[in-house]
């Protein structure tokens, strides 16, 4: 609930303030006067579109600002919650700052926010009607919402919307399921894979460097052959070899020896070289008669080589790293053999709530259909005592269907519900969002607020050209339901008709004045004399006449005694 709004340094108003209560709250005014103006600002607070050239010439930034109680809103308080913005004494304050250069602000209490978080907040709180913005009646949505509010299907529509979501967090664990086994099938396959490759390798962590050895061997054989045989024949004992050499040696040594017996012993270090290298020429001869080159052998060692190479790319540095990749494969493809998921179960669950939420949709849907004939009913019967007595007032209740004509669900069920009429005799019956004019508009709304105004939750309505193009007895119809709306809700009504007028728990004069040279909005509260003198000027222009202060009164006198 609106509690009070001040605005300084918008448009034509220099600085103003405004108390608002309970009940209904009348602005009336010459024309000019700075109504709109007004619900300019006030739509401001509740989150409109503002402009730079709203700012009053001569100054560089406008403020509207409000005082909204929330603590009777238990949506509104949630909001506030969710976005950690704790109100005062059950009220919040918002502030809009507009700026010539186009650049503006938003609080919240202290908080900044956005403009969509503003219009997120009071669109729990306030409805606005007329030439501006918060036209919910316009929203398709919000026809299945009054349809609900005025059968009370609310907790029903809760249930069903448990039960769709139940039903969709079940199909994404399924996607997931699906998704899931599918991954680790494939990480399955890779594993085995990876399992049998480096199984049927048999590899042995020694069998590498004896590879390599022998591949190096191999691949120099005919080298090594022909290195040997010259070792041999270098040692040779015949043909002047070493050997040769050394025997002949030795002999002489041995001569010597008989003659000089000290140099004796020399004979015995020759024989032992002589020995040592008959024993290296023949292992040199044993090991060169085992060589045996073979182009198959060294093509076998290369593949089998490579192959390891491989291997130790694809799964490890080294022989040891594989081994342990087999191992660790063979672990984890048998861990994922174990975890696969039933899927039928999950089906099975799926198909029980399919059927579930049929049956639910279906209950739903007879019943919505039941409170939307009653519904229309009840706001044709009002709109006829509104001045819309040839209107054809209708709720279309359609039901949402695929390409093939299977229902479509949704969390609300399957109805796609739509407000339609037909303002005149003989026009064709349309959408009320293509169809109704502002005055009209208005006066659908009052009828269905008046209808719902036991159970819907917006606390503030605001009605501007509610008396568009109607007068008489539809006049006064129109003051009684605002009146008796305003017993329920707050109301505040920009009106030029008295018989509205009289019925206002709070009267505002909006008027303009010079000051200084420069025109100024003033907005003043009357009652007594001075209300006397604003429902006579809106009776017959003339405030002074005696008949029209005489008539003033009746009219007032009826609306206290109505009430």
């Amino acid at each position: 609930m609106l509690e009070r709004l001040n605005i300084r340094g918008y448009a034509i108003i220099d600085s103003l303030e405004i108390e608002f209560h309970d009940g209904l709250t009348i602005l009336s005014g010459e024309t000019g006067a700075g109504k709109s103006i007004l619900i300019g600002a006030l739509s401001l607070v509740l989150g409109g579109k503002g402009a730079p050239s709203a700012v009053r010439s001569g100054l560089e930034e406008a403020e509207v600002s409000g005082v909204i109680r929330v603590e009777d809103s238990t949506d509104a308080t949630a909001w506030l919650e969710l976005h950690e913005i704790t109100p005062e004494d059950g009220r919040v304050i918002v502030r809009r700052i507009l700026k010539q250069t186009g650049r503006g602000s938003i609080f919240l209490q202290s908080t900044p926010v956005t403009r969509g978080d503003l219009r997120e907040l009071t669109s729990l709180l306030f409805d606005m009607h007329g030439q501006h913005e918060h036209q919910s009646l316009l929203k398709k949505s919000t026809h299945r919402t009054m349809i609900d509010r005025f059968g009370r299907l609310e907790s029903e529509v809760e249930s069903f919307s448990a039960l769709f979501h139940s039903l969709s967090s079940m199909r994404s664990d399924l996607a997931k399921v699906v998704e899931g086994d599918r991954d680790r099938e494939v990480e399955r396959e890779r594993l085995e894979i990876a399992v049998a490759e480096i199984s049927g390798a048999e590899l042995d962590a020694t069998e590498e460097p004896a590879l390599e050895k022998e591949q190096s061997m191999l691949t120099q054989s005919e080298r090594l052959i022909a290195l040997m045989n010259e070792v041999h024949d270098t040692f040779a004992e015949n043909r002047g070899g070493a050997l040769s050499i050394l025997r002949s040696g030795l002999e002489r040594v041995a001569e010597i020896a008989t003659i000089v017996e000290e140099l004796r012993p020399l004979g015995a270090r020759l024989e032992s070289a002589f020995f040592e290298i008959e024993d290296i020429s023949e292992t040199v001869r044993g090991y060169q008669n085992q060589i045996d080159f073979s182009p198959e052998r060294l093509e076998e060692c290369e593949r089998r080589l490579a192959e390891i190479r491989r291997l130790k790319k694809k799964y490890g540095g080294s022989i040891p790293d594989v081994i342990r990749y087999f191992e660790d494969a063979t672990a984890r493809a048998a861990a994922i053999e174990s975890q696969r998921t039933d899927e039928a179960a999950i089906r099975e669950e799926i198909e029980r709530l399919e059927l579930r939420l049929r049956d639910a949709a279906a209950a739903l849907s007879n019943r919505r259909r039941v409170a939307a004939q009653s519904l229309q009913g009840e706001i044709e019967t009002h709109l006829q005592r509104l001045g819309m007595a040839k209107s054809e007032f209708s709720i279309a209740m359609d039901r949402r269907e695929g390409e093939h004509g299977q229902p479509v669900f949704t969390q609300s069920g399957i109805d796609s519900p739509e407000f339609l009429i037909s303002p005149n005799a003989g026009e064709p019956i349309r959408p009320l969002r293509e169809t109704a004019s502002g005055g009209e508009m208005s006066r659908i709304m009052l009828a269905i607020k008046t209808v719902l105004a036991e159970s819907d939750f917006t606390e503030t309505l605001v009605f501007d050209e509610i008396d568009a193009g109607i007068g008489g007895q539809v006049a006064v119809d129109v003051g009684e339901h605002l009146s008796r709306l305003g017993s329920k809700k707050q109301v505040l009504c920009i009106t030029h008709l008295p018989t509205i007028a009289v019925r206002a728990d709070q009267h505002y004069v909006v008027d303009k004045q010079v000051r200084d040279g420069r025109t100024v909005t003033v907005v003043t509260h009357v009652s007594g004399e001075d209300r006397v003198t604003e429902i006579a000027r809106m009776l017959s222009g003339d405030s002074d006449a005696d008949t029209s202060r005489s008539h003033a009164r009746e009219l007032l006198a009826q609306s206290s005694r109505s009430e």
